[in-house]
């Protein structure tokens, strides 16, 4: 990590909620080549119009797709919703990270249990986790009772959006008029909408809430390419894919409640059209694939985390480098 990194304090500490946020902005902020995606029709919008083999039926699906997306707009058929919130933090344990309830420092909110790469790397590369990308907290004397420098105050961010309130009502409406094409096309647009409220966000995060890049100027193709300083790793994703996490993030932001969104038993959110994560604003922070990892990383996630063994190779399942 860069030494000379200074965090900025969020301008907005705790929580923000969007009751409604307008579709037609989040319209100008739609990445549309998972939407041909999810049809099973590959290539990168808008060259994916020029394809000789697929070209017109993207062309065609899309036209479609708009029309839906005009509908639902002028009708206001879905509603976006989100919410956010800004916790000072720093890293303990090399592998954690400590949220607090006010500057002080004094009181823990909650702690983020994160989990490290092992695989075997090249010398120079290190096996990274999320919490590398958060100052330590330093203690205030060391074993043999030499005072340490002071932590450097540091911060992480949570959100959670949907754009898929409304979503089972439409689609029954098309369903009732054995329009099952139609019903399947809001889903997709709901999704859409959804990423594109995430995308949204980060931005007005980046720009004003958290602050720390207030002259950022990036066209939604650069959007789309990350062009961007910070992450926002969701809980179930490569970087940290304990869906069990999420569990901390729901309660933090008070989702159900703020943002209209249920997270089941299993960690699913519902509406699906859903998205929620974590903000990195250290400017190294990236995304990466925990991989595989051995039991002893394990025994100590349960540990941390208040899990059985068992109940942690459960959750952790696709990561195990070894049988359990």
């Amino acid at each position: 990590m860069q030494k000379t990194y200074i965090p900025k304090a969020p301008n907005t500490l705790g929580i923000t909620v969007f009751e409604n946020v307008p579709l037609e902005t989040l319209r100008d902020y739609i990445d549309w080549t998972p939407f041909f995606l999810s049809w099973e029709l590959r290539g990168r919008y808008p060259a994916i119009f020029e394809d000789k083999v697929v070209g017109s039926e993207a062309k065609k699906l899309f036209e479609e797709g708009s029309a839906i997306l005009d509908s639902i707009i002028a009708e206001q058929s879905l509603r976006a919703k989100a919410v956010c919130g800004f916790f000072p933090a720093n890293t303990v344990n090399d592998d954690d990270i400590e949220l607090y309830t006010d500057e002080t420092r004094s009181q823990v909110l909650v702690t983020l249990n994160m989990l490290r790469q092992q695989s075997q790397k090249s010398a120079g590369q290190p096996n990274l986790c999320l919490a590398d990308f958060v100052a330590p907290r330093q203690s205030e004397k060391s074993n043999n009772g030499t005072a340490h420098a002071p932590s450097i105050p540091d911060y992480i961010g949570a959100f959670a959006v949907t754009a898929g309130i409304g979503t089972d009502e439409l689609c029954k409406r098309y369903e009732a008029d054995n329009d099952d094409y139609s019903s399947i096309m809001v889903k997709a647009i709901a999704d859409r909408l959804a990423e594109a409220c995430a995308e949204w966000l980060h931005a007005k995060v980046r720009t004003e809430i958290w602050g720390y890049e207030p002259q950022e100027s990036l066209s939604n193709e650069q959007l789309i390419k990350e062009e961007y300083t910070g992450i926002r790793p969701a809980p179930g994703y490569p970087a940290c894919p304990e869906h069990t996490e999420k569990r901390k993030l729901f309660d933090l932001l008070n989702a159900e409640k703020n943002a209209d969104i249920i997270l089941t038993e299993s960690y699913a959110m519902f509406p699906a059209a859903s998205v929620s994560g974590w903000y990195f604003a250290h400017p190294e922070s990236k995304y990466f694939p925990l991989g595989k990892i051995q039991r002893d990383q394990v025994t100590d996630y349960a540990r941390r985390k208040g899990m059985t063994l068992e109940e942690a190779e459960k959750w952790l399942s696709p990561n195990l480098g070894y049988a359990a």
